[in-house]
């Protein structure tokens, strides 16, 4: 059997837990057919077809499911191994964790105070916050509220926010004008393990503005499924911050929220015990500077709980 590369396997890990092509090339950053082509070279390797996938859905295969575990179980071995590594070399990097979005220039910002080690394990922003809890990230990228940094014992600073809009259905011309935010449809996903994040962020937007909430259970908010509930809705559709630089089709417009403009933060959060200068150095090099990115301004929202929310 051909050598088998820990990046292919985390490939495979990405994709089985998307079941989505699209989405888990999101995640990874690499491009769609890259990713398709590593997973195809994987199934060659190992000799087993580890999906079944046609244009419309994603499934394990038996032998997918089978190895799934284990693959998770040698990834995360080969982590250990890493930090071992780092233990006895006496030069541990900085492990940082995130969501879908990192802060440009990272590498050039931090390399002269740190070797940062982005972990490839993308996951939703409470399994990263809790991962640096637990230990196995020293930082993470990712939404938080301040009752998650009292309650897993963290700190944060804001590094980055994204304004978010809203898609709706073109209507032959280029005029695409704002949207109140109270005119939105917010898409709720059933699935909390995912989605558990953007759901709590949901529910508040809809209750504070008056949007409408549009229960879900696919898995769209954010992919090309996202954009068939756009096709299917009536009023224009909240994008999530995952789907904040996807191509939109050409059937559909970018509708600005005004009346309030709604603003999603990203922290940098570390543990409040945290004593290595590598890692509080890191938090310096990337928050420096950051400034308040428009979220305080007098027209901006953000929910309760938010950690800048009531900050000047």
């Amino acid at each position: 059997m051909a050598r088998v590369e820990l990046r292919q396997l985390r490939y495979f890990v990405a994709v089985a837990e998307e079941l989505n092509f699209g989405r888990a090339a999101e995640r990874l950053l690499i491009a769609g057919p890259s990713l398709s082509q590593q997973i195809k070279a994987l199934e060659r390797d190992l000799g087993v077809r580890l999906f079944d996938r046609d244009r419309r859905s994603v499934a394990l295969t038996q032998a997918g499911a089978a190895l799934l575990p284990h693959t998770r179980e040698l990834l995360e071995r080969a982590d250990d191994l890493q930090r071992q590594a780092g233990r006895l070399s006496g030069s541990q990097p900085v492990r940082l964790g995130y969501v879908n979005w990192l802060p440009p220039e990272l590498s050039s910002r931090t390399a002269a105070v740190a070797r940062v080690h982005v972990d490839a394990w993308v996951a939703p922003s409470h399994t990263q916050a809790a991962r640096v809890a637990g230990g196995s990230l020293d930082l993470a990228v990712c939404w938080v509220r301040t009752e998650d940094l009292e309650r897993l014992g963290l700190r944060s600073r804001l590094l980055g926010a994204d304004r978010l809009y809203a898609v709706a259905k073109g209507g032959g011309s280029n005029d695409t004008p704002d949207v109140a935010a109270r005119d939105t449809d917010v898409l709720i996903d059933d699935d909390i393990t995912s989605w558990a994040s953007w759901n709590e962020y949901a529910e508040q937007l809809t209750h504070a503005v008056g949007a409408r909430a549009v229960r879900v259970s696919d898995g769209a908010i954010t992919g090309p499924a996202y954009f068939d509930h756009v096709r299917r809705c009536t009023r224009p559709v909240l994008n999530s911050p995952k789907g904040q630089t996807a191509p939109l089709p050409p059937d559909l417009v970018r509708r600005e929220i005004v009346a309030p403009k709604v603003y999603w933060t990203w922290s940098l959060v570390w543990r409040e015990n945290e004593d290595r200068t590598a890692v509080l150095a890191v938090v310096d090099a990337l928050c420096d500077g950051v400034g308040d990115l428009g979220i305080h301004a007098p027209d901006a929202w953000l929910p309760a709980g938010d950690p800048y929310a009531h900050q000047g």
